[in-house]
């Protein structure tokens, strides 16, 4: 087998350009001690971009604001928001948020 040096070189680059921005900032940020306050508001990092993300796919249909156009979805999200809620737990509302949709699909 031939390696190509620029395809290996090119690669390599890549791999290090992807490393750099993940191990970096863990490398400074386990150096410095952060606030409190700070710790608490990096908490809710996750949640906010999860929200972000439902909010997109859930009411957004081609760049539009068009929440009838996922009506299943939405009515899914319900009992996934529920589960979330009052169990805290990520596998809980994955599964019921996914068997809900898979039964308002089944039916209309």
């Amino acid at each position: 087998m031939e390696i190509r040096w620029h395809i290996a070189i090119l690669i390599i680059g890549c791999a290090v350009v992807t490393l750099i921005p993940r191990v970096l900032p863990l490398m400074i940020l386990s150096k410095l001690r952060i606030p409190e306050a700070m710790i608490r508001w990096l908490d809710h990092v996750p949640i906010a971009v999860m929200g972000a993300l439902l909010a997109q796919e859930l009411l957004l249909s081609d760049g539009r604001i068009d929440p009838g156009g996922h009506s299943l979805e939405l009515i899914a999200a319900v009992p996934a928001f529920l589960t979330a809620f009052l169990t805290k737990s990520l596998f809980a509302t994955v599964i019921v948020g996914i068997l809900t949709l898979v039964g308002l699909r089944l039916f209309f």
